[in-house]
């Protein structure tokens, strides 16, 4: 396995925030698409892409709700997309590709994480079905328009928790073995997420188009939870205790900032997926993870321990989820479930 995970020195650190990755680089006449930019990190990251100069298609299942959100935004417009649902993801890929536009950055920023097994209307579980399969199949779908921008970028937005779970081939849709907080689940669709990145560049940078896998740190205030019915708040899926715990939120309960060890705002935790999306350092390189505004360095697998501190967690990428053998067997398999 050729290891392309070696940080380059970029200049930035863990602290650096989407603003500050953004700054001199001109987006004007650039189109993206953010999934879940209506809110948290993905607000953050629509929000620099279009000071940018970048018009912005934020996709996401409540339009309406979202356009609160995206009001004082320029060149931003919120459209229907419901990763759960191949119907609403093919009509979404209709109507972006029926306007004509190219598209240079596409963000598969939305997700859901842990909470009690769910499954869609195939029977999928659905933190793979949503975080992985509907950003999939969103994906191959807008590939016209991806061609058509002569250099595009796709960014997976996944998470440290990679290393919780391989693929599990043989029972992905978790006919057994579920655990209670769906941590499996989550760490095997975030795998996903890096190994689609890494086939997608070996398939796709010989027409310009790269694929990014970025882990964002830990934002507290993120709104990112088990899945829930259209209006319905998220649930938490740490306690507040656990979080205390790990030290991501102090003893009155507010989010602890330290970059250092992956604790970060909003704006900070946004940073690295607009990096991934502008920068022109990557200008030649794809294919890799990303964390704290570089090229993460492969690490080792570690359990998480929800009653230790957080700084004792490191989230560099582990070996299955850049393994390129595996980054293949992926996208075969993505193509059967999504074809069904």
């Amino acid at each position: 396995m050729t290891n392309k995970q070696q940080p380059i020195g970029t200049g930035f650190t863990p602290a650096s925030t989407a603003a500050e990755v953004a700054a001199g680089i001109d987006l004007s006449g650039r189109y993206a698409i953010v999934t879940g930019g209506h809110r948290g990190i993905g607000l953050a990251t629509t929000t620099a892409l279009a000071a940018a100069g970048a018009t912005v298609v934020v996709a996401v299942r409540n339009p309406a709700r979202a356009a609160a959100a995206l009001a004082d935004l320029d060149r931003v417009e919120a459209d229907r997309l419901d990763l759960l649902d191949p119907t609403s993801i093919d009509a979404f890929v209709a109507r972006y590709l029926d306007s004509g536009r190219p598209l240079h950055i596409l963000v598969n920023n939305a997700g859901i994480m842990g909470g009690p097994l769910v499954r869609d209307a195939r029977g999928y579980e659905s933190q793979f079905a949503t975080n992985h399969l509907g950003h999939f199949q969103l994906t191959l779908g807008l590939l016209p328009a991806l061609r058509a921008a002569h250099g595009a970028r796709v960014v997976n937005v996944t998470s440290g928790g990679h290393r919780v779970s391989d693929i599990r081939w043989d029972d992905p849709h978790f006919a057994h073995g579920y655990d209670e907080m769906g941590l499996l689940g989550y760490g095997q669709s975030k795998t996903a997420n890096v190994l689609f990145a890494v086939e997608l560049d070996r398939r796709w940078a010989d027409a310009g188009i790269h694929g990014y896998a970025v882990h964002p740190g830990v934002v507290a205030t993120t709104s990112l939870g088990p899945v829930r019915a259209e209006g319905e708040p998220r649930p938490p899926w740490l306690s507040t205790e656990q979080q205390q715990a790990m030290g991501i939120l102090d003893d009155a309960g507010a989010p602890v900032i330290d970059p250092e060890y992956e604790l970060k705002t909003v704006e900070q935790g946004a940073s690295t997926s607009v990096f991934a999306a502008t920068s022109p350092l990557l200008a030649d390189l794809g294919g890799v993870y990303l964390m704290d505004n570089d090229v993460s360095p492969l690490g080792t697998r570690q359990p998480i321990d929800f009653h230790g501190p957080q700084q004792d967690i490191s989230s560099t990428v582990v070996p299955h989820a850049i393994d390129p053998d595996s980054a293949r067997r992926l996208w075969d398999l993505s193509e059967r479930l999504i074809a069904r």
